[in-house]
């Protein structure tokens, strides 16, 4: 599933894409990713209005069409925007594109679990606001994170981070790599945690959060090629998954397991039990 970086990234694939008004509206009358929100509804909405500003949130993005038009897009765990020719034809997955004069925004997504949300108005819908503020925005603080832990205190800490109402944007590969970093076992219950490791858990989930984005989505205005950008080796991100994979701090062999209903690695030699 996309997370926090992948998001931004496709995020300003469509913000970047060449400008013009919204010429004609192509959508998959049945597409569950289009559920509560008519096709109709969609062509008379963005129809004549230009892509004026976007923004993400956790795991959600929201494009502003015009004065009145909000888009809201979760991909879900297969979606994707891309930026094609003006003259491109939506292939079978393709469930939403809107051509311009020069382009077409397009959303695509195989297995459908994402989601379209369309509102009217002057102020940006409701739902936008009520996502947790950012992990690395002024209000997540140290003691929030601890009280959070707290409430949860039985849960495996691998479950707790992807709980999205305190850590938006964080799915499974980023909170393997915060615990990794942090030194801390994913099965560690999260009312366990000393003060210190705490403190260790938030700075992780700040640098993990702002590396990410730097690498992922890149900076300024320059967007990587793709996703498959070349992630540090020093990172656990790079081996998690390889076969015989080795921890790139301690060279010790990689553990993988069910935990918190997620697959789950870590690194024995640096997150004891």
């Amino acid at each position: 599933m996309p997370e926090l970086a992948e998001v931004e990234f496709f995020r300003r694939r469509w913000q970047q894409a060449p400008p013009g008004p919204i010429v004609r509206v192509h959508a998959h009358e049945r597409a569950r990713v289009l559920r509560g929100v008519p096709s109709g509804a969609l062509r008379r909405a963005l129809a004549g209005r230009p892509l004026r500003s976007s923004e993400t949130a956790a795991k959600q993005m929201l494009f502003r069409f015009g004065p009145r038009a909000w888009l809201g897009v979760h991909l879900g765990m297969s979606g994707e925007l891309r930026v094609e020719p003006a003259d491109y034809a939506p292939a079978r997955h393709d469930h939403l594109a809107l051509f311009t004069a020069r382009c077409a925004l397009v959303y695509t997504d195989p297995r459908m679990f994402g989601k379209i949300l369309l509102h009217l108005g002057p102020a940006a819908p409701a739902w936008w606001a009520r996502i947790a503020p950012p992990v690395l925005s002024a209000a997540f603080t140290p003691a929030a994170v601890a009280a959070f832990l707290r409430r949860r205190g039985r849960a495996p800490l691998k479950a707790v981070l992807l709980m999205q109402e305190r850590f938006p944007g964080v799915g499974n590969w980023m909170a393997d790599e915060i615990l990794w970093r942090a030194g801390i076992h994913p099965r560690r219950p999260a009312g366990a945690l000393r003060p210190a490791e705490v403190r260790a858990l938030w700075r992780e989930c700040r640098q993990v959060c702002r590396q990410a984005l730097r690498v992922i989505a890149g900076r300024g205005g320059k967007l990587p090629p793709d996703l498959n950008v070349a992630i540090p080796k020093t990172w656990l991100f790079p081996h998690r998954w390889e076969d015989g994979g080795r921890c790139p701090r301690t060279g010790v062999p990689l553990r993988r397991e069910v935990i918190g209903g997620r697959m789950t690695c870590w690194s024995p030699g640096r997150q004891k039990p």
